[in-house]
C-alpha cells in the first residue's frame, strides 16, 4: 500500500512540470501527506485539451456511498482487481487522474520496530501516481471530491520493504491517464492487467545525510517513531496506462 507520500515542490513548480493550470492557492512543501488530507490531482478538462490541477481529499468515497466512513480505508486501489470492485470500477473506467509527488514512504517491520524508507525517482524529481477520483454528495447536498492511488506488485528493490507499491506513470502517458472519458481510450472494455515496470526507469540512489535526516525527522515526528542512522533507498519505476488496462 501507499499510506504516506511527499510533495516538496510548490504549486507553481508542479503546474509548470505537468503543464496544467489551477485556481487553487499556493501550498507549503509537504513531507508527510497522510490519508484524508487534501491533495492535488491533475485531470483533463472534458471540453478542452488542457490539464487542470485541483485539491481533493485522499480516501475515495464512491458516489453511491451512504456516508464517508470508509474513506480512510480507500486510499489505495489494487490495479489487478479495481475493475471488478464496486467501489473502484466506475472511477477506473471514467474518472482517472494524475497524483503528483516527489517521494513516497514504506515501512519495514523487524520485531516490534518499524523502519521507514523513502523512495524517489531520479534523485527526487517530480512524478505522478496513477489515480482515480469520484464525486460524492452528503445529505445536505455538499459535494466532496476524493481520490485513491492505484497500487501494483513491487519491483526488486521495493519488495524487501513491502509487498505493494504505488503505480508510477511514464510521463509520455500523462495525457492518456488524465482523460476521464471511456470512449477515448477503451479502458472499459478491458480489465486492469498486472503492472509491468520499465527497467530503464529503475534508478537506485542514496540520499545525502542532510536530506535523509530532514525528511525522516519530518515524517517520524508525525509518526512518533525515533529515526535511526540507516540509509534509505531511492527508487523510481514507470508504467504505461495500457499496462493497467487503460
Amino acid at each position: 500500500m501507499c499510506g504516506c507520500y511527499r510533495l516538496s515542490r510548490r504549486k507553481q513548480v508542479v503546474e509548470e512540470y505537468f503543464d496544467c493550470g489551477s485556481d487553487e492557492p499556493d501550498w507549503n512543501p509537504r513531507y508527510n501527506i497522510a490519508p484524508t488530507q487534501p491533495v492535488p490531482v491533475i485531470r483533463q478538462n472534458p471540453k478542452e485539451p488542457v490539464r487542470e490541477l485541483s485539491l481533493v481529499r485522499w480516501g475515495l468515497i464512491p458516489s453511491w456511498a451512504k456516508d464517508p466512513s470508509a474513506a480512510p480505508k480507500m486510499i489505495n486501489a489494487r490495479s489487478e482487481t479495481a475493475a471488478t470492485k464496486p467501489a473502484f470500477r466506475d472511477a477506473l473506467k471514467s474518472c482517472r487522474c494524475l497524483i503528483p509527488a516527489d517521494g513516497f514512504y514504506e515501512w519495514s517491520r523487524t520485531g516490534n520496530a518499524k523502519q521507514p524508507y523513502c523512495f524517489e525517482v531520479n534523485d527526487g524529481q517530480l512524478f505522478a501516481f496513477a489515480g482515480i477520483w469520484d464525486r460524492w454528495r452528503d445529505a445536505s447536498g455538499n459535494t466532496v471530491e476524493t481520490c485513491s492511488i492505484l497500487t501494483t506488485t513491487p519491483n526488486a528493490v521495493t519488495s524487501p520493504v513491502h509487498d505493494r507499491m504505488p503505480a508510477i506513470l511514464d510521463p509520455n502517458s500523462y495525457d492518456l491517464m488524465a482523460r476521464s472519458m471511456d470512449e477515448e481510450c477503451g479502458c472499459g472494455a478491458r480489465s486492469a492487467e498486472t503492472l509491468r515496470r520499465s527497467a530503464d526507469a529503475v534508478l537506485p540512489h542514496k540520499q545525502s545525510d542532510q536530506q535523509r535526516g530532514e525528511r525522516r525527522r519530518s515524517l517520524l515526528r508525525a509518526r512518533g517513531t525515533r529515526p535511526d542512522s540507516g540509509s534509505s533507498l531511492l527508487i523510481g519505476c514507470a508504467v504505461r496506462p495500457s499496462e493497467i488496462g487503460f
